[in-house]
């Protein structure tokens, strides 16, 4: 069978106008959930409110404005037109798969956080639909209630402490995306001003470390169930936020994470405006 042009049809796919328009609207729609979520950490911090500080908080806030709930069709829409988006990548990995050594190691790390990512971005477009339909839970509950799950099944511990692992894992390649600059690579600055970079460079030198500090955070408490065998540990990012309030200094350090995740969300805008050319 000859795959080539089925290759190319999907760079074609994942390289249109029209599906780079609407990826542009998802980055957007990840920027303000990441904005959101900034906000409601904040108000944590400093007791300004009890809403859930997390995915299913922001989209919550967002579903109780006016407007609110079409709007969330619009970032759903736009965060699956990201997921689609994200998985052409898979085939222009295609090349290196079928190479040898380092090229295929490449594109092998390449591919795995090309599906990672199109998988947060499902994830977040499924949360915003369930809260534009009315039928929204929360995030720390939808966790609890995985792990509960998975512990039911054979050696079900060791696989959410693996879990765990993973996400730290994750938190620690985004604090060190951070300080390496590495995130560069995900957004094409050629037209931008100098100011613009300068502004984007230090966005991402904040904004990387904050999030990985936060996933982090969560597969701790992910860990800690597995070793407890208790799902209500696993309360997901608004538990872990709350963990970090409960720290030595911990309206400060929250306060910092928060703004980290606030500066997230702005470097999101700016790959909207500037999208990676692969």
């Amino acid at each position: 069978m000859d795959t080539s042009g089925t290759v190319s049809s999907a760079r074609q796919a994942g390289d249109s106008d029209g599906l780079e328009a609407l990826a542009r609207v998802g980055l957007i729609a990840y920027g303000i959930v990441h904005l959101l979520v900034a906000w409601l950490a904040l108000q944590l911090a400093w007791g300004g409110g009890g809403g859930s500080a997390d995915q299913s908080g922001a989209m919550a806030t967002l579903a109780e404005q006016p407007f609110g709930k079409p709007l969330l069709w619009v970032l759903a829409i736009g965060l699956l037109a990201l997921a689609v988006w994200q998985l052409a990548e898979l085939f222009r990995q295609v090349p290196g798969l079928r190479g040898s050594g380092e090229r295929k190691k490449k594109a092998v790390t390449g591919s795995a956080k090309s599906v990672a990512k199109a998988a947060v971005y499902v994830f977040l477009a499924i949360t915003a639909l369930r809260f534009a339909t009315g039928s929204g839970q929360s995030s720390s509950s939808q966790q609890q209630d995985t792990v509960a799950g998975v512990f039911g099944w054979p050696g079900g511990r060791f696989l959410v402490g693996a879990a765990a692992l993973v996400l730290i894992g994750v938190g620690a390649y985004h604090v060190r995306k951070g300080l390496t600059k590495h995130f560069l690579k995900e957004i094409d600055t050629a037209q931008a001003s100098a100011g613009e970079r300068r502004l984007i460079e230090r966005l991402g030198q904040v904004g990387y470390p904050a999030k990985g500090i936060a996933l982090a955070l969560v597969g701790g408490l992910v860990g800690w169930a597995a070793v407890t065998f208790d799902p209500e540990k696993a309360s997901g990012l608004d538990g872990a936020l709350r963990t970090l309030l409960d720290a030595p200094f911990g309206k400060a350090l929250l306060t910092v994470v928060a703004l980290g995740i606030a500066a997230f969300g702005v470097f999101a805008f700016f790959r909207a405006r500037y999208p990676q050319r692969t």
